[in-house]
Parts: C-alpha cells; sequence; structure tokens
C-alpha cells in the first residue's frame, strides 16, 4: 500500500513553491559567516536554504518529513546547477551525527517542545568545534500577527527558551524583533521572530 500522505506532502504537492525559491532573508545575511564545508538543513522542505547553501560552495545535506518537498528540492538544486543530498526522516526521530557537521541551519522548522529540546541537544553534539548554528523561527507573539508559522504557541520558541537548549554553545547574534517575512505565498507580512548566530 502507498504511504499515507502528510499535512506537508500534501502542502508541498503543488507546481509552485510555497515558500518560495530564494532562501530565507536572515540565513542569507549571515551566510558569509558559515564556515566552508558540510551543512546540514533541518526541515528543509522545498530545498531554497539547501540550494542556496550549495551553491555557495557547501556540501549539503537536506533533511525533512515531506518526501515530496524533497522531490522539488532535488529539482530545485538541478535547475541551479548544483547538487544536495535529501534524507526523508521525521525530526523526532533523525540522529544529527555527532562532530560532523561545519554548520546547522534551522530555519522556520517548528516541532513540538520535547523534539526540539532533543533535536538542539543533538545540534550542539553535532557541531564540530567552531561549527555555526543559525535559526529563525516564529515567537509565540506570531500568534498574533497570523502571516504564517503553526497554529499552536507551543510550537514556536523563545529566546530564553533557546539559550537553555543550546547550552554550550557562544551565542554571536541573538534577538527577538517583528520584520517583514516575504518568503512564498505562505509567508508574507509581518513576522514576530528569533534570530539566532551561534558557535560551537
Amino acid at each position: 500500500m502507498p504511504e499515507k500522505k502528510t499535512m506537508w506532502d500534501e502542502r508541498y504537492d503543488t507546481d509552485d513553491f510555497v515558500y518560495g525559491r530564494e532562501p530565507n532573508a536572515f540565513l542569507a545575511g549571515v551566510s558569509g559567516m558559515i564556515p566552508a564545508g558540510d551543512v546540514l538543513c533541518l526541515a528543509e522542505g522545498e530545498g531554497r536554504n539547501a540550494v542556496f547553501l550549495a551553491r555557495q560552495g557547501h556540501r549539503v545535506v537536506a533533511v525533512d518529513s515531506s518526501a515530496v518537498g524533497l522531490a522539488k528540492a532535488t529539482r530545485l538544486a538541478q535547475e541551479s546547477g548544483v547538487r544536495i543530498e535529501t534524507v526523508t526522516a521525521d525530526l523526532a526521530d533523525f540522529a544529527i551525527e555527532p562532530g560532523r557537521w561545519d554548520a546547522i541551519v534551522s530555519i522556520f522548522c517548528h516541532v513540538p517542545p520535547t523534539v526540539r529540546k532533543a533535536l538542539h541537544w543533538g545540534v550542539v553534539q553535532g557541531l564540530r568545534a567552531g561549527g555555526l548554528f543559525v535559526l529563525e523561527g516564529y515567537t509565540p507573539a506570531q500568534l498574533k500577527l497570523g502571516t504564517g508559522g503553526p497554529p499552536s504557541a507551543e510550537l514556536m520558541m523563545t529566546l530564553v527558551e533557546l539559550r537553555e537548549e543550546l547550552e554550550g554553545l557562544e551565542f554571536l547574534q541573538a534577538r527577538e524583533m517583528e520584520r517583514d517575512v516575504v518568503e512564498g505565498r505562505l509567508h508574507t507580512g509581518r513576522g514576530a521572530v528569533v534570530q539566532i548566530v551561534a558557535r560551537k
């Protein structure tokens, strides 16, 4: 029997790229800080950030629970003349290999708190010395703005929580703010976000 389509499979099962083809603006802005080498992109969806990083010369592995999204990521990479590796996996079950990554990227990766805490512990372990973690996510204040993101505050994150979950990393940039997020048709408008660049 074919596997049942997930909500994400259904969301990505369209010709257009629902979050656009261009990289996340925060990631693009800090990309010059990312050490050359192996980069892991969490909850990468349709591949816009992974392809951008591959075009910068990084070796990129994109992880997502949606095979439909990752198929589009592979297509986008081919169209862009770069190669990315994709892994279809639920982040609740995905083990980040210790000491493996020069950078790990988490852009709008919203999972339940227990999964997020375990995932972030894995991020700290997974980075090489000098490796960088780049994150942008929605804070609970996003619920009032209603311009994208999950429907529940518990799936969002705060800077206080992230400082605790990422203990062991040095925070180079860390802020909560509002900014205009224009990334495809599902992320358009004012957004309440938390942004982090942290180094091991």
